[in-house]
């Protein structure tokens, strides 16, 4: 009975995470472009700067200092050399525990484009190679407490430096709780 229970809850809890909303409170965060966040590699670089990106918080962190982000930046060595790569955080080996994972998804469409991000389909559990120009939808981790529902973002790297091991891109991100609406101003979904 008891285990009946917890996977009809789970099942509850995955439903709402994935899932359009009708009848969402009003937005009240108004979207705004982050035209240059810049990330330090995860190697090779001083630990006191920043590696990793927190969509909820809208600021680069310091993976030293906390495991509330969604994504990290390294550089990866390869036989063709060195591939810059954006790392979700079960990647990394650090799980949520929510059911829901933050991911990254690559996408073809132009960064002013985009409107609204998709609900599934995030990469969770390995890098992406990313390069300038490279687009990006991307999902937080679980902050929607009540909803038990991520947050979402559109991203664009406008500048990889591999002697710096530095990564800069440009975010939009929508921090209103179960919407996914990607333009400036307060999001209509």
């Amino acid at each position: 009975m008891r285990r009946h229970f917890l996977l009809t809850a789970l099942a509850a809890l995955v439903a709402v995470g994935c899932s359009d909303f009708n009848d969402l409170p009003d937005p009240t965060v108004t979207n705004i472009v982050v035209d240059s966040v810049s990330l330090s590699a995860l190697t090779g670089t001083p630990v006191a700067q920043p590696s990793a990106y927190s969509i909820p918080d809208n600021q680069a962190v310091r993976t030293d200092l906390t495991s509330g982000f969604d994504f990290a930046f390294d550089l990866d060595s390869t036989a063709d050399g060195i591939q810059p790569v954006l790392v979700p955080l079960a990647a990394l080996g650090l799980s949520t525990n929510s059911g829901v994972d933050p991911g990254l998804q690559r996408t073809d469409l132009a960064f002013d484009g985009i409107t609204k991000a998709p609900g599934n389909g995030y990469t969770t559990d390995s890098a992406l190679v990313v390069d300038s120009g490279t687009v990006l939808f991307a999902r937080s981790r679980v902050v929607c407490g009540v909803l038990g529902v991520p947050q979402y973002a559109k991203l664009e790297v406008t500048g990889v430096d591999p002697a710096q091991r530095t990564l800069t891109f440009r975010i939009l991100s929508d921090n209103n709780c179960g919407y996914r609406g990607l333009e400036p101003g307060l999001p209509r979904e």
